[in-house]
């Protein structure tokens, strides 16, 4: 049984939740949010550009390497060939690489870490292309060379981050209705470090919550309410962090609450199945079975009666 709460004041609105991340990615992660029941607020602090003069001049049997979904695009747009070794960061990358065409992919579904160890258990005799921006998190290339594989990087785009906070996102903050803010790179989150510098009095009441913990480390420092970092580098895992971190959604918030709960019902169903079967005993019970004693009383014998003559 289930009844609404009988709440006068007026409804809160959806909680504000900002995705830093560029498209297209932004909009599949504000579906998912907005499912969820929160509101997104889509301010990207990234932008991407091609770099126009990139040459591409794959090996024989060289394999590559993506560790975004816009390497992946990019590298599309310049190579021909798809029956090439595709070894991606993580799952939505590999999605974005058979997308684009490539046959053999294979995904470490972790971080830059799970992707050298894919590529170190694999080592491709020709090498890898590391296909990336012109600023990279880490060093991919020397590690892999450090353990022996060779590798090079060649650089695809280029990312220019905001400098200004954006508009939705300051006037979300000045009214309250921001509560979390979600970090797919560690690139994004120094940004949103940069950018939120000057206004940690705000954030005492938003939470960071990272694709990784790198995608988090750089705002320790910056007042927010809570970091968390999702379980696994994937969407799944961050939509999961999140209603963990800040709870519910609009959704859940207007969904029709159990009036008590279901133990008290089972309770009260044993409670009346007894008070029905007192009921029913006191009424039939004394001609359904009567007791030895009003027998005996009402014998022939009993009642002073000579027996009848056989």
């Amino acid at each position: 049984m289930t009844t609404m709460a009988n709440d006068q004041t007026p409804p809160k609105p959806p909680r504000g939740v900002w995705i830093t991340r560029a498209e297209p990615g932004a909009s599949a992660t504000a579906a998912r949010v907005s499912a969820l029941g929160y509101r997104p607020i889509i301010a990207p602090l990234l932008t991407f550009h091609a770099v126009e003069d990139a040459a591409l001049d794959l090996q024989p049997g060289e394999a590559l390497a993506f560790t975004s979904i816009n390497g992946a695009a990019r590298t599309a747009a310049l190579l021909r060939a798809r029956d090439v070794t595709v070894f991606a960061v993580g799952d939505a990358t590999a999605e974005a690489a058979r997308a684009a065409g490539f046959t053999h992919v294979l995904s470490a579904a972790g971080d830059v870490e799970a992707l050298m160890a894919l590529i170190i258990r694999h080592h491709p005799k020709a090498g890898v292309l590391h296909a990336a921006a012109v600023d990279t998190a880490g060093d991919l290339v020397g590690r892999l060379r450090a353990a022996g594989v060779a590798a090079r990087k060649v650089a695809v785009y280029r990312t220019d981050q905001e400098t200004v906070l954006p508009q939705a996102v300051a006037a979300a903050l000045s009214d309250g209705a921001l509560k979390a803010v979600l970090l797919h790179s560690p690139r994004a989150a120094r940004a949103a470090a940069d950018i939120l510098a000057g206004a940690t009095d705000v954030l005492q009441t938003v939470a960071a919550i990272g694709l990784s913990e790198a995608c988090i480390e750089p705002l320790q420092n910056l007042g927010f309410h809570s970091l968390a970092a999702a379980v696994a580098p994937n969407e799944d895992a961050l939509s999961r962090r999140l209603t963990e971190t800040i709870g519910g959604g609009e959704l859940d918030a207007a969904r029709p609450r159990r009036l008590l709960g279901p133990l008290f019902w089972l309770a009260l169903a044993v409670a009346f199945a007894c008070i029905c079967g007192g009921a029913i005993v006191a009424v039939f019970g004394p001609a359904l079975f009567p007791p030895p004693g009003h027998a005996q009383a009402t014998s022939p014998h009993a009642l002073g009666k000579p027996p009848p003559h056989r």
